[in-house]
């Protein structure tokens, strides 16, 4: 079998399978004895080990996904991988859009990680390929992400938190409980956890604001372009796949990464708010808003502190300081 791998020094967050293991998974999911004969590491991830894999007698390859050991796995992002194949019946609306899973075993009885095989996307991911389009083309872009995070966000869950739990009921005991995960992860990483605890405190406290919010919503956890295929031939941005939605959660709509990266910039992304519909401007949804902000901030510091941006982590204090000013 040709194996491509990518190499990273031994302190990597990401350390990759071997031959080996790639073929054993094969022989795991595909009983009729399927063989691969290529797998060659994609290194668009970063969380995951992602692999295109060539099977023998088979016209399209699929893509075998690794997750990290369990040790290695901060305990807000502990089984994402599990958490995305526990949303896929309740992605069911945008299903077109997204790769099939073929198998899946957390068993660890073949290597001793999860994994999961999905059919392959066809398409160009969307960071390489919007920008050949001109940027009055790029609304259209953004108006169908409006459409998708609203079919996503209008379906109705069970209970709030992650959507293969553990599940709560109650808005504010989920977002108190990621808080309180991610400022016990940020201590663990050796750094300053007391922004992300204080921000705890203060949703606590005032909790009856976020308990406003009574029914949960499916959030897509991480879609944005990065998590988004076009099609290569489409005269214009034209949407054709969706992946990776493995922070999916039931609560509040306003506080997916979505939301967020739609309100980051106003440029052309303000198109998705065309599609999306209007967003709640009462001084409680501003208010939840940055109890959100915190808990997004306190995710992206764990991630620049696992791929070694040092300079990133730092100014995350800075971002949560000023949030936190204004959520007092």
């Amino acid at each position: 079998m040709e194996f491509r791998p990518i190499e990273r020094v031994p302190q990597a967050f990401q350390q990759s399978v071997s031959a080996e293991e790639i073929r054993a998974v094969c022989h795991r999911a595909f009983s009729n004895g399927v063989e691969p004969v290529s797998a060659v590491e994609l290194g668009t991830g970063m969380y995951n080990n992602v692999y295109r894999v060539t099977l023998a007698g088979r016209d399209r390859p699929v893509i075998l996904r690794v997750a990290p050991e369990k040790t290695r796995q901060f305990r807000s992002e502990r089984y994402l991988m599990r958490n995305e194949y526990a949303s896929q019946p309740w992605l069911a609306v945008i299903a077109p859009l997204m790769p099939q899973v073929l198998a899946a075993d957390w068993s660890h009885e073949v290597i001793g990680r999860d994994w999961m095989i999905q059919s392959h996307l066809d398409g160009i991911a969307a960071p390489e390929h919007l920008g050949t389009y001109p940027r009055t083309a790029w609304p259209a872009f953004f108006r169908q992400m409006g459409v998708i995070a609203r079919s996503v966000h209008d379906v109705r869950g069970p209970y709030f938190g992650p959507v293969g739990g553990p599940g709560y009921g109650t808005w504010s005991e989920a977002v108190i409980a990621s808080l309180e995960e991610i400022a016990a992860d940020v201590d663990g990483a050796g750094l300053d956890a007391a922004d992300v605890r204080k921000a705890a405190a203060v949703a606590a406290h005032d909790r009856a604001v976020l308990d406003e919010v009574t029914e949960p919503g499916l959030l897509t956890g991480d879609l944005w372009t990065v998590n988004v295929m076009l099609d290569a031939g489409a005269a214009e941005p034209t949407i054709n796949g969706v992946l990776d939605l493995d922070r999916t959660w039931w609560g509040d709509p306003a506080a997916d990464w979505t939301i967020r990266m739609a309100l980051a910039k106003q440029d052309e992304r303000v198109a998705f708010w065309e599609a999306y519909g209007e967003r709640d401007r009462s001084s409680a949804a501003v208010w939840r808003s940055l109890v959100y902000e915190v808990r997004h901030l306190g995710a992206v510091r764990l991630e620049r502190h696992r791929l070694g941006n040092a300079a990133g982590v730092k100014t995350s204090y800075d971002a949560v300081a000023a949030v936190l000013a204004d959520l007092s």
